[in-house]
């Protein structure tokens, strides 16, 4: 058998007199993964990050909601054992996601257009834009029309 390396594959491995061998473990770091497209699985997650689709009412579910805001500024003061349901838009991408709470309704502040909520489970107020409300229940909150 006569081979292009015939004349030094018989000879000693090199070592080299001025340098140490590398260490095993960082031999192998030479070759581990590197994340080439850094942010690219974060954005991969956000795309598969499901959110709702904003609401859309009817002209009757409108008035209801209206009765019912009207039912809660009639009363004179905080009032509670009131169920909010509301939209929350989404701030990376199109939709969001709907929250709800029981609790007292503090204020409603009709210049700014916002509710001011305190959850029973919470105890920081939470104000929420009107236009964002999409539900409101319990026996405080309906008015005898419903």
């Amino acid at each position: 058998m006569k081979g292009p390396y015939d004349d030094i594959i018989d000879l000693p491995h090199h070592r080299s007199k001025t340098h140490p061998p590398m260490p095993v473990a960082d031999r192998a770091a030479q070759f581990a993964p590197f994340a080439a497209l850094t942010g690219y699985e974060d954005m991969i997650e956000e795309a598969a990050r499901l959110t709702d689709a904003a609401p859309s009412l009817t002209e009757e579910e409108r008035e209801r909601l209206d009765r019912k805001l009207q039912a809660l500024l009639a009363g004179a003061g905080p009032v509670s054992g009131v169920t909010v349901t509301w939209f929350v838009p989404d701030e990376k991408k199109i939709g969001g996601s709907y929250q709800e709470a029981a609790g007292t309704v503090t204020k409603i502040d009709m210049m700014r257009k916002t509710l001011v909520f305190a959850p029973e489970d919470d105890p920081v107020p939470v104000t929420i834009p009107l236009a964002q409300i999409v539900a409101l229940g319990g026996a405080a909150a309906d008015p005898a029309a419903d």
